[in-house]
């Protein structure tokens, strides 16, 4: 891959900006257009940007992202954005033979009540989470369109990471499109700075999350776009251990020296019950994530206060 062109979307993104700012990516050719030269809402600024730049390989990092909040307000936004996004990716990728084709996707598609480690086959043998389930749909399509064709000519390799959750710098701390992670960092900061003695969490807080640090996510793509064709098809990346809301709520008001009391608000959803990708294939690879919660979530809040505060 050393010195051929690889195309980024959503070079502006949490994960884009740790694939940017990781060293590996001085070793190739990236290139990360911003909205104003490759809008991928527009299909035919798309094709005919990918048919001048001829990238060898595209890493399709780009999405509408949000929280269970704004999932749950506007499923039918995160539906038909992310389609228009990926139908106008891959179809452009298509028609101009673009050969190698690496897809982000998101543990959002695996069906609810699973308590095992989610492996790639469950994927559609169940209902997918009500409070995520446009997004869900507009990523299998995605994931559908590598897999089909891939399948149908060989000389395509189009493939498919479904991460677990992701956090880090970069990530999003406004009220309307934060995820859990960065939701916890600003609330719990916000309470230390007020001195207020209580926090609610949404629902009962025993659901489980697995949380990987979006810098190894980062560093695991980099570190396979040499050796793209022993890439499976379709794999999960994670960290193989999830822990419950509030129990991330707990260290995290540790860390922030907050010391209050937590409370719960039961009118408010508590999302899919456990959502833990299995890393068999990963394991494979003989790779895992290097960076512990402590010390992600510390990175994290630093980064917070340095651009939010």
């Amino acid at each position: 891959m050393k010195n051929k062109k690889i195309l980024l979307t959503g070079g502006s993104g949490m994960l884009g900006q740790n694939i940017l700012n990781n060293p590996l990516s001085k070793k190739f050719d990236l290139i990360a257009p911003s909205r104003k030269d490759l809008n991928l809402y527009d299909y035919d600024q798309t094709l005919k940007y990918i048919s001048l730049l001829k990238p060898h390989l595209i890493i399709h990092a780009a999405a509408k992202c949000g929280g269970i909040k704004y999932n749950t307000e506007e499923p039918l936004e995160f539906l038909s954005d992310n389609l228009e996004i990926n139908k106008n990716i891959l179809n452009s990728s298509k028609e101009n033979k673009i050969k190698n084709f690496l897809n982000i996707s998101s543990s959002c598609i695996y069906p609810i009540g699973n308590n095992k480690p989610l492996e790639e086959n469950k994927i559609l043998t169940g209902s997918f989470e009500s409070t995520n389930e446009g997004y869900a749909l507009s990523k299998i399509y995605s994931l559908k369109f590598c897999e089909y064709l891939s399948n149908s000519n060989s000389n395509f390799k189009y493939k498919t990471l479904i991460p677990c959750n992701l956090y880090g710098c970069y990530d999003d701390f406004s009220e309307h499109r934060s995820h859990l992670i960065p939701a916890i960092i600003k609330k719990i900061h916000l309470a230390k700075i007020k001195n207020k003695k209580t926090v609610s969490i949404w629902g009962d807080g025993k659901s489980r999350r697995e949380f990987m640090f979006a810098y190894d996510l980062g560093d695991f793509i980099l570190n396979r776009l040499e050796s793209f064709n022993k890439l499976p098809f379709l794999m999960n990346v994670g960290v193989g251990k999830d822990y419950t809301v509030n129990t991330y709520y707990k260290k995290i008001a540790k860390i922030i020296g907050w010391k209050g009391i937590f409370t719960h608000d039961l009118s408010k959803p508590n999302g899919i019950k456990r959502k833990l990708v299995s890393i068999k294939k990963q394991n494979l690879l003989s790779w895992k994530p290097e960076t512990s919660l402590i010390e992600g979530v510390n990175q994290t809040y630093q980064y917070y206060l340095n651009n939010y505060n």
